[in-house]
């Protein structure tokens, strides 16, 4: 859309996050995933403040290619007393030799005094002096007007003048700063247009999310007049984070109607997401809008059979449209309806079975009722449907026994064994396996076992392991649930066992883990021999 600016900022502003940490790699990785999505600037980090940052912008000069962004360097205002042209700061953010440089300028009048501890006149002097000078330099610049609204409240003439002078000195617009995120959207939407009509100038709007509202803060600048909104991928950054950068730009277009993206980098959304998750080492937030997994998830019998007419009736969006899909979860709320839905969605078609559907109910009800959940784990209620499909389970061997000891010699690390006793393809075999606990020498035997007949079986993956003891108040005598998590390299998949001690419980998810992982993924797949794993 033109004459509107989506500005990220997760490279400076979100990499502030507790237990955030990129390297330069890293950093270049994030900025080529932003490009796709669709973004107008990538704001890569503060030049001269620190050696990563100007490593980056370095190593960007010739080894980051952008589509359509362009890469912004952030920095501060000249110091009090000394020219624009003589700081050091200001020399760094020429030197990155990015198109866009964002400035951060005060606005708040207390602020210039107490913690700048110079004169009103002389921030503003700052503000002019330094936007002028890197215009003149041929940059683009945004200034970033820092405790804006705090700053309105208690002197709103002098805010303003902020803006006035910035906007005066050459600045393409200047962005008002809710930095404290202590707005609601009311005052921001007040602030913006009253500022608008004082000045005319371009304006921005840049949230944090303290009070819980930096999607709807920047939403609501939009509707007061901003035309530049700053965010960060999946709302990274300080304290409770900056406006979620993907929330806004997808409400901005598919709720107001503004032509932001294309298509194509609107479906792209999830993808991005979760990549950029993945590089940062944050797992995904299941319940983020639009992109998590939990967003288009249904659960209740009665929503299920509503969707099954027609998926919109209890969708605000096709997920298709940000790259997300429509699940069901199977759970003791579950009715036929929700189970013949969660079944077209792995492929199987029960329509028109209803002993077949009644029958995987009443299984489902029973194993939740033990402390099993499907809800987090597709791939072993994959499995059950499979077996109630074909009248038989789906197994990789026929089990004859297992056993785990685990040794310690004084304050040495304890060492795990395990021993397993099966037939695979009608041989037996017996397979020993070390690991640094009982689960991963079960893993360790049980891959030992069957690569030989499952060669592509090596190329899986345990990626995450989930515990969770069902009834605490039996002590170590309670009930346990695991949820392993497994990769191939393309897909990944959840597995759930529940048993009466940990080791048991992780068993039957590792099997199910193995067992899916052969007999879901084709480019994978071995013959699956039809047996019953003893559990």
């Amino acid at each position: 859309m033109s004459g509107f600016d989506l500005y990220d900022t997760t490279l400076r502003d979100g990499a502030q996050q507790e237990g955030l940490h990129l390297s330069v790699d890293d950093k270049l990785a994030v900025a080529r995933l932003l490009d796709q999505l669709g973004v107008g600037f990538i704001e890569g980090g503060w030049p001269g403040a620190n050696p990563k940052d100007t490593e980056f912008f370095r190593r960007a000069r010739t080894e980051l290619v952008l589509g359509s962004a362009r890469l912004a360097a952030f920095g501060s205002t000249r110091r009090a007393g000394v020219r624009a042209c003589d700081d050091p700061q200001v020399a760094a953010l020429l030197e990155a030799q990015t198109p866009v440089v964002t400035l951060v300028g005060k606005s708040h009048v207390r602020h210039v005094t107490d913690a700048l501890r110079t004169s009103p006149a002389e921030n503003l002097a700052m503000v002019a002096d330094t936007v002028a000078h890197l215009v003149a330099h041929g940059r683009t610049v945004y200034l970033d007007a820092e405790h804006f609204f705090d700053g309105y409240e208690a002197d709103p003439a002098y805010a303003v003048e902020v803006v006035r002078v910035a906007a005066e000195a050459g600045a393409e617009a200047v962005v008002l700063c809710d930095t404290n995120g202590g707005m609601l959207p009311h005052d921001i939407e007040r602030v913006v247009s009253a500022t608008a009509q004082r000045t005319g100038v371009r304006l921005g709007i840049h949230c944090h999310n303290d009070t819980g509202c930096a999607v709807a803060n920047s939403i609501a600048a939009v509707r007061a007049g901003a035309t530049h909104v700053q965010g960060t991928v999946n709302g990274y950054g300080e304290r409770t984070g900056n406006a979620d950068l993907i929330a806004v730009t997808t409400n901005l277009q598919l709720k107001l109607g503004m032509p932001l993206v294309s298509d194509g980098q609107l479906a792209a959304t999830v993808h991005v997401s979760h990549a950029v998750s993945e590089i940062t080492n944050l797992p995904p937030f299941e319940r983020a809008p639009y992109v998590g997994a939990s967003a288009f998830a249904h659960k209740a019998g009665l929503h299920a059979s509503a969707l099954r007419v027609d998926p919109d009736l209890y969708q605000h969006i096709d997920p298709a449209l940000v790259g997300n899909e429509m699940r069901t979860l199977v759970s003791d709320m579950a009715g036929r309806a929700s189970i013949e839905l969660k079944g077209r969605e792995l492929g199987y078609d029960l329509a028109g079975r209803p002993e077949l559907l009644a029958r995987v109910l009443r299984r489902v009800k029973e194993l939740e009722g033990a402390g099993w959940t499907f809800e987090a784990a597709d791939a072993s209620f994959d499995l059950l449907l499979h077996e109630e499909v074909q009248g038989r389970p789906a197994a990789l061997f026929e089990l004859e026994s297992w056993r785990v000891r685990t040794d310690a010699e004084g304050s040495a690390s304890a060492l795990s064994e395990a021993t397993l006793e099966l037939r695979v393809e009608g041989r037996r075999q017996v397979a020993v396996g070390e690991g640094n606990g009982p689960v991963n020498a079960l893993d360790h035997a049980l891959r030992q076992a069957l690569t030989p007949a499952y060669p592509r079986l090596v190329e899986l993956e345990l990626i995450d392991f989930r515990v969770r003891i069902l009834d605490a108040d039996h002590g170590t005598d309670a009930t346990t649930r695991v949820l392993i998590d497994t990769t191939d390299g393309e897909r990944t998949w959840t597995t759930v066992g529940v048993g009466p001690n940990i080791v048991h419980a992780s068993w039957i998810a590792l099997v199910d883990s193995f067992t899916f992982g052969m007999l879901r993924c084709p480019s994978r797949a071995e013959p699956v021999a039809h047996a019953a794993v003893a559990r």
